[in-house]
């Protein structure tokens, strides 16, 4: 197991930063993975660490060791890209054993390694054929056992998945999740997909722009995002977001959105008083989906009318606009599964307020 460290690393192409003062700090057998839109750098720290590219300015270290001083051999790192990059003139046995013949390992333990990983991710019938005659799930198979059998300090998996549709995606990401624990191996994971990194991870990294944008548990990057951008881009369906207004009355915040409004200091003081700074502002108010219920008439928060509903078996999702404010965006509510409830038909929904959240003019959390 490695320790890795990346310092304020920089990373310049023509075009400008792909990544910009990156810091973070991997503990030794953890998994973290790195999230972000596609191009937010995840794939270039990934190759920065594995010695492919060289940082422009700023530090990684593995064990407290600069990665410009090692190899990725002498420091044992193990890659799993997202084109799988086998060896297309060699067998999948051939295509596990090269590494180890790099190792200089005897044929004994070679063999016993290679066995190994053909028992754990189930190669047995394919171990003769050549890559061009397996599917893309056959060789996103080999291409993690050719990492397997490294037993790597170190494993970089570059998305993967990518190329898997929904359904074989689901499996090999709990082969994957089987692996890395039997491995033990500290293990950095790139993908576009949040809820993807969620099963897999200890603590997830979200990236925009080559930027690090909060660092946390899947739970609280969920419940306390730092940002807006955090908040949208973890989360399905995506999170509301209304522009709202706060005011103070008889030593009551208010935040107003159309013809709503919710008096913060009924539910959360604390809030409150982080919110004193805003009066006579503008913030953004953020309800999950799963905030919403459904209520008695006149009892609940909000009357709306149903544009759609999407019964899913175990939840139904109901689409809706707020009335009363200037925002034209489709709201989700995402209500039981055996909830009754008809397109264009009128509502009431409540809102558990202790849900909400609240983000600055400039996308900074409130509280």
């Amino acid at each position: 197991m490695a320790r890795v460290e990346f310092f304020q690393v920089c990373k310049n192409f023509n075009a400008g930063n792909v990544v910009d003062q990156f810091s973070l700090e991997v503990e030794k057998g953890e998994c973290v993975a790195l999230v972000g839109p596609q191009g937010s750098g995840k794939s270039t720290l990934l190759r920065m660490l594995a010695g492919l590219e060289t940082a422009s300015s700023g530090e990684i270290l593995i064990d407290g060791n600069s990665v410009n001083e090692q190899t990725a051999r002498q420091h044992n790192i193990a890659m799993v890209f997202q084109n799988y990059a086998l060896y297309p003139d060699m067998s999948v046995r051939g295509n596990l054993q090269f590494p180890l013949k790099m190792m200089k390992l005897n044929k004994l333990e070679m063999e016993w390694r290679v066995k190994e990983a053909e028992n754990t991710l189930n190669l047995r019938e394919i171990m003769a054929f050549k890559p061009r005659q397996l599917t893309t799930e056959e060789c996103q198979r080999v291409a993690m056992a050719r990492a397997m059998v490294r037993y790597p300090q170190l494993l970089l998996l570059d998305e993967p998945l990518r190329n898997l549709n929904a359904k074989l995606r689901s499996g090999i990401r709990t082969e994957v999740a089987a692996l890395q624990r039997r491995l033990g191996a500290t293990t950095i994971y790139a993908s576009e997909d949040y809820a993807e990194a969620m099963t897999l991870a200890n603590r997830i990294a979200v990236i925009e722009a080559g930027r690090l944008q909060q660092v946390s548990t899947p739970q609280m990057l969920y419940e306390r995002p730092a940002n807006l951008f955090v908040a949208g881009f973890i989360g399905t369906p995506k999170i509301n977001l209304f522009e709202s207004h706060v005011n103070a009355r008889h030593n009551k915040i208010s935040v107003d959105f159309g013809n709503q409004r919710v008096i913060v200091n009924a539910y959360s003081p604390r809030l409150q008083a982080r919110l004193l700074p805003y009066v006579m502002g503008m913030v953004w108010l953020g309800i999950r989906p799963e905030a919403f219920s459904l209520s008695n008439s006149e009892v609940g928060d909000v009357e709306v009318r149903v544009d759609a509903v999407e019964p899913l078996g175990h939840e139904t999702l109901i689409h809706f606009h707020l009335p009363s404010t200037t925002s034209q965006a489709t709201l989700i509510a995402r209500l039981p599964g055996d909830c009754r409830v008809r397109s264009k038909e009128k509502v009431w929904l409540a809102i558990d307020k202790q849900r909400i959240l609240f983000f600055s003019e400039h996308g900074i959390r409130v509280g």
